[in-house]
């Protein structure tokens, strides 16, 4: 690290678990952020803010006037323009030493799977079943961490998924893929704008934690958080034998 970047990550360094050798890790990690809306706006912004060396955005969407209640990392003057793109933006002018793409399309299984085997960690900032599936069979064939992340209303969860560990369950072991979950939009259900960033920080220090091999990840444990209550549950969860992907 040069002398910039000691001072600019000198609070990360700092911390005894991190130091000079786990900010080299950050710094080094390639992370694939999918999704540049509610969830994945803080946590990219927070990825870009500690360091990661390369993030990869993907979005197809455009910025939209809804969007901004709570996509924290567009601004009304980008109102139109690719959610990947504006996203790029904001995180280059958060830290202008990282690399970030944008990748402006809705991937399919060949490119998702060539991304993710690209990817240190993955991030699923999506808001819909079907991509999380996909997501989640990508990850487990490239043995790559997912970092899961959903919120509607004044509720959210997130959790690891991390298929380097036989004992770890997959997103599919909790909610299986041949079953039928209604997909719920923040168009009609409406979502309370904090409780995207607080999920969406928390899938940012997962990442991070398991970028640096710090502490005990999420893996096995689902935690839900009540917005209205404000209080946390965690549930653990176990790998499903019968499960259609990890099984």
């Amino acid at each position: 690290m040069n002398d910039d970047q000691l001072l600019r990550y000198s609070r990360h360094i700092m911390l005894d678990e991190i130091g000079i050798e786990g900010q080299e890790r950050i710094l080094e990690a390639n992370i694939l952020v999918i999704g540049a809306g509610g969830l994945g706006s803080p946590a990219a912004m927070y990825l870009a803010s500690a360091g990661v060396g390369h993030i990869m955005l993907v979005d197809d969407d455009d910025v939209d006037l809804t969007n901004l209640q709570r996509q924290v990392m567009h601004t009304t003057a980008r109102v139109g323009q690719k959610k990947a793109q504006s996203g790029r933006d904001a995180l280059l002018q958060i830290n202008p030493d990282i690399e970030v793409s944008a990748i402006c399309e809705r991937v399919g299984d060949e490119r998702l799977a060539e991304l993710v085997r690209g990817a240190t960690v993955v991030l699923d900032c999506t808001d819909n079943f079907k991509t999380r599936h996909a997501v989640n069979r990508a990850c487990f064939a490239a043995k790559v961490p997912l970092v899961s992340g959903a919120v509607i209303r004044f509720d959210g969860q997130v959790s690891v998924y991390d298929p380097r560990s036989d004992g770890s369950p997959c997103y599919s072991c909790l909610f299986p893929q041949d079953q039928n979950f209604e997909d719920v939009a923040c168009s009609t259900m409406g979502v309370f704008a904090p409780l995207v960033g607080v999920v969406g920080a928390m899938q940012a220090a997962e990442a991070l934690k398991l970028v640096t091999g710090i502490g005990t990840s999420l893996a096995g444990r689902l935690l839900l958080l009540d917005g209205r209550a404000m209080e946390w549950t965690s549930i653990q969860v176990g790998k499903n034998p019968a499960c259609a992907v990890c099984g």
